[in-house]
């Protein structure tokens, strides 16, 4: 069943964006998948399971990016690093 949800996030990026760190959106999210990320978590509120729940979907996100460059880029054969080591 789903029941609305009011919600306030911080978003770093619509801060950067839009002038302000603060966006209130109202939700509807199952009550069931919210119990549990709420016990999986250990968090207290809604709201915290919420922001974890994007931040990790942002990092996610990222590191699917820098997955995408694995092949992209040519090193030189010969490169040793052990040898700027010992200059230093």
């Amino acid at each position: 069943m789903l029941t609305p949800l009011a919600v306030v996030y911080r978003l770093d990026l619509c801060g950067a964006l839009c002038n302000h760190t603060h966006m209130a959106t109202n939700l509807q999210i199952d009550d069931d998948l919210i119990r549990a990320a709420l016990e999986l978590g250990g968090h207290r509120t809604k709201r915290a399971v919420v922001e974890e729940a994007l931040q990790e979907y942002v990092t996610r996100r990222k590191q699917l990016q820098i997955v995408d460059v694995f092949g992209t880029i040519d090193y030189e054969e010969g490169y040793d690093y052990k040898v700027q080591r010992r200059r230093e």
